[in-house]
């Protein structure tokens, strides 16, 4: 979808002056700029979508975010393919598989979402992501701030904020074995 082709719907602002501050903390350089701004919009079932519109608005809204942080608006690129579908696993989700594609191929200068957790809800889906973007030096923005995946503090940060999502991969894994196994404590 290109950035011309979203609707706009007026949404509120988010309250926290961070973009410039962002930028003059190094976190973004020329190179990044050189790149495309990836918006990811997700939500994960079609109950959600249909019914949450203010959040899909929030996270269309990003655009705005990559623009204020210095990309060109023709260079900021959203993609929500994967929306209606749950992160689970990267399986029949085309939208993260091009994420992932676009970054290892060096495309990317920093990926935008309201909260980089809800990427992927798999740990192993998570860390090839987080891996993907320390190797290509690509930043991840949240509504918590712009995180360098190749900083120790900022990958720390990103590994805690995917711990959410474990719980929801241990039932998973417990199905799939014939053996129960004790839940971590």
């Amino acid at each position: 979808m290109r950035v011309d082709e979203i609707p706009t719907t007026p949404t509120r602002e988010d309250p926290r002056p961070v973009d410039e501050p962002l930028r003059a903390a190094g976190k973004i350089r020329p190179r990044h700029l050189d790149r495309l701004a990836i918006v990811y919009v997700r939500q994960s079932t079609a109950q959600q979508v249909l019914e949450h519109r203010e959040s899909a608005a929030l996270q269309y809204d990003l655009r705005r975010r990559a623009v204020a942080l210095g990309w060109a608006a023709d260079r900021v690129v959203v993609i929500d393919e994967g929306q209606g579908r749950s992160g689970g696993t990267a399986e029949g989700r085309l939208g993260f598989r091009r994420l992932l594609a676009e970054i290892g191929l060096d495309h990317v200068g920093v990926i935008l979402g309201i909260e980089m957790s809800r990427l992927a809800r798999s740990c192993k889906d998570w860390h090839q992501l987080l891996e993907l973007c320390s190797i290509f030096q690509t930043p991840l923005a949240d509504r918590d701030g712009l995180h360098d995946p190749c900083d120790y503090n900022d990958r720390l940060l990103l590994g805690l904020k995917s711990g959410a999502t474990y719980p929801t991969a241990i039932p998973q894994s417990r199905h799939a074995s014939r053996y129960p196994r004790a839940l971590p404590p």
